[in-house]
């Protein structure tokens, strides 16, 4: 597999004219020009072998901060407001972080863990949620109001 100088200047988190540098210099092992264009190769891993230089700091690859667990549930006292008012307000509330998003449906796009701790709920009350570092999807419908 190949890749651009551009897909690998986004990879080590550097400007395209330091890439460039570095494969002016020789040091990418197997890169070579077609043109214009430098041919970058890729190992099974998904790593370039780059040679280190005499000077300055070592090329790293950035590594991607882990997402701040979710965590999912629903409120009960939102039904209960839906119900007697026949508003359709999103019940769902999903809180990553600080932030707090409401919705309808939730796909989560991998493994997730149910929780019922009735002796420690959450700050918001929860006894049940679920608990997720995947990636989530968040469907709103559309939303009546009475107001």
């Amino acid at each position: 597999m190949y890749i651009s100088v551009t897909q690998l200047a986004e990879k080590l988190k550097v400007s395209t004219s330091r890439v460039r540098f570095i494969l002016g210099e020789g040091r990418i092992v197997g890169a070579f020009k077609v043109g214009n264009v430098w041919i970058i190769p890729v190992n099974n891993n998904g790593k370039i072998q780059v040679i280190s230089g005499k000077r300055g700091p070592k090329l790293s690859w950035c590594k991607s901060r882990l997402k701040a667990q979710a965590k999912i549930h629903v409120n009960g006292q939102k039904i209960k407001q839906n119900r007697e008012t026949g508003n359709n307000t999103p019940v769902i509330t999903v809180k990553r972080g600080k932030t707090n998003e409401y919705c309808h449906q939730v796909d989560i796009k991998g493994p997730c863990k149910l929780i019922y701790k009735p002796s420690n709920p959450l700050k918001s009350g929860a006894q049940v949620w679920i608990e997720t570092n995947s990636e989530i999807e968040l469907i709103c419908v559309g939303v009546k109001n009475s107001s």
